[in-house]
């Protein structure tokens, strides 16, 4: 495991070394059309935006020269002609660049949506393949602001940054070009402040993209503290605990905003500083432009257009402000996501298929060792051997390693050493999900999801008829309960099955594994939460689910397994003792001991 998490470290590093945009285009790669089409939309547009001031000049030039006009060397010597062309002229310009404006509109959005989408399924499908331990180190609040807040945060900028800056490299690229063309000897005064512009905006980005790096980081946390919070109220309302966890989320919350602000104060700065610099060439080229036209050497018509343009080439650049501020926000959150893409699968998936029909579900533990990251072992060369189509219990105190070995069944966790078989082929051989699709897994800490109670009984078995439920259900004793529920089969059951008692979420969980119908079946604990007739209901209908399927069941209460097969003890990660309950209660060991102390044949 140490292995893992040192790989995984030495990827983010290796990936955080390479631009975030061109991690970003490389994902994007499937668009590549669009995106070349959405850009020549956006270029096409700003051509025919930046065309009403030539038109403004060529009318100038027409009232002025008229036959002597710019139109008039076309042979269209007639001033009424002239400005009729010029009216069509105008007419089509407007008319392209609306049909374009709404084409690089459309594209955009419908690429950021697209890309979006991708994004978050692929990123949670991807997090969906990560083993239990990269959980345990990251917060679910976290882990949602990634998949919520920074693919949303990648949208806005594809909404409406890469138009923008696209547009504004178009108007220095052609309007700079127009300006040496039209007026060489005043043109180096107007562009004189754009190297200075792009040299700012560049140095601002630098500066920028550590502050929001670090509003991205503050922003995980704060959700983390929320989403902690709300899946806890009922803790933080027992222990009256509103005004402690207030004043922790208002750290949180303060963190966030104390780096947020520390970025907008430097943002803010951008456009004032860059209207400066724009103040320059502007007048520059009012002053030695117009005092050309005066003397003869530049027409009307060019100053005029001049004029018009080189309020089109500087006021957008300040513009680049706000574009490199979306730009910088969606840099931060790509890495983000990009880093959680990036993240290797520590338990990849064999490839031996196991279909269900060939199962046996004979299993076999082999000198198993196994801890948790920076913990000491869980288990200790440990040996098991489970004959298929019986039952076996295993009980020990808390922290004995019980849980652990169902966790390394269903390859939660990945073993330092040794191996699992399933009907003699080794486990991490196996197709992850074809193990796992033979497994029906009962915890103690139940989980239903927002849904019917229908939905919740048929969840891994989508396909289960109406007819299918209800027997399941009814196997599990918990048919009598759901039918006096409002809707019955119908009724919501609440975030995590909270409109429901213990008990009834417990027999919905049987009932779901019932449905499933796995060849292993493992109860974990799956009645140490029930009360004493609750408990006598479960225990009924495990025994008829339990017949002809290999079952593994980890229990406090050893009245619920009194009947197995083999009962194994665990202590510290080792099997201690083994037999039925008859023969270990004539070991007189450890066994014998936790039987009178839970029957009450003991005054200890």
């Amino acid at each position: 495991m140490a292995r893992v998490f040192k790989s995984h470290r030495a990827s983010t590093g290796r990936t955080r070394s390479v631009h975030p945009l061109k991690r970003l285009l490389d994902y994007g790669h499937k668009y590549r059309k669009q995106i070349w089409l959405a850009t020549t939309c956006s270029i096409l547009n700003k051509l025919f935006d930046l065309a009403p001031p030539g038109l403004i000049g060529i009318a100038v030039d027409v009232v002025v020269k008229q036959q002597d006009s710019i139109i008039a060397q076309w042979g269209v010597k007639d001033v009424f002609g002239q400005f009729l062309i010029l009216s069509f002229l105008t007419v089509i310009i407007w008319i392209l660049e609306s049909v374009f404006e709404y084409a690089f509109a459309r594209l955009w959005r419908d690429l950021a949506q697209n890309i979006q989408h991708d994004l978050r399924l692929d990123a949670y499908r991807h997090l969906q393949e990560l083993e239990l331990a990269y959980f345990e180190e990251r917060s679910t609040g976290g882990l949602m602001s990634i998949l919520s807040d920074d693919v949303n945060q990648l949208e806005r900028f594809l909404d409406v940054g890469a138009n923008d800056i696209l547009q504004v490299l178009t108007t220095v690229v052609i309007i700079g070009g127009a300006f040496f063309i039209l007026a060489p000897s005043v043109a180096w005064m107007s562009m004189l402040p754009i190297p200075f512009i792009l040299w700012a905006s560049f140095a601002y980005q630098g500066l920028l993209a550590p502050r929001y790096a670090d509003v991205r980081e503050n922003v995980s946390l704060l959700n983390s503290r929320l989403a902690n919070n709300l899946g806890g109220i009922t803790t933080i309302k027992s222990f009256t605990s509103e005004d402690y966890e207030v004043s922790r989320l208002a750290q949180e919350s303060e963190a966030y905003r104390r780096s947020n602000s520390k970025a907008i104060k430097l943002s803010a700065a951008f456009v004032p500083l860059i209207r400066m610099l724009i103040l320059v060439g502007f007048t520059a080229l009012l002053l030695f432009g117009g005092m050309a036209a005066v003397h003869g050497k530049m027409s009307v018509g060019t100053y005029s257009v001049l004029v018009f343009l080189i309020q089109r080439l500087l006021w957008p650049l300040t513009r680049l402000g706000e574009t490199f501020d979306q730009y910088q926000r969606a840099m931060a959150s790509t890495n983000r996501v990009m880093d959680l893409l990036d993240t290797p699968i520590a338990i990849p998936t064999g490839d031996v298929s196991l279909p269900l029909d060939r199962v046996r579900g004979e299993l076999e533990f082999q000198n198993i060792t196994f801890a948790y990251k920076d913990r000491y072992p869980v288990l200790k060369n440990l040996s098991l051997d489970i004959p298929a189509g019986k039952t076996i219990a295993i009980v020990g105190s808390t922290g004995s390693g019980k849980s652990t070995l169902v966790k390394l069944l269903l390859r939660l966790y990945e073993v330092h050493s040794g191996t699992i078989t399933l009907d003699g082929i080794d486990i991490q051989r196996l197709n992850l999900r074809d193990l796992r699709r033979c497994i029906g897994l009962v915890s103690q800490d139940v989980f239903l999801f927002h849904g019917t109670v229908a939905e919740n009984i048929a969840y891994g078995s989508p396909d289960a008829t109406d007819e299918e439920i209800i027997r399941a259900a009814k196997i599990a004793e918990a048919h009598e309960f759901i039918i006096t529920l409002p809707q019955e089969y119908e009724t919501i059951v609440g975030e995590r099955g909270q409109k429901l008692s213990g008990g009834q979420r417990q027999r919905i969980a049987i009932a779901r594994a019932v449905l499933k119908n796995p060849p292993i079946l493992i109860l974990d604990e799956a009645t140490s939460a029930v009360d004493n007739e609750t408990e006598a209901a479960i225990q009924r209908s495990l025994e008829r689910i339990t017949v002809n399927r290999t079952t593994i069941a980890i229990a406090h209460r050893l009245s619920t397994i009194r009947n197995a097969d083999r009962i194994y003890v665990m202590e510290h990660g080792k099997l201690v003792e083994s037999g039925t309950h008859e023969a270990l209660l004539e070991e007189n060991r450890i066994y014998a001991s936790l039987w009178r102390v839970q029957s009450g044949l003991s005054h200890g």
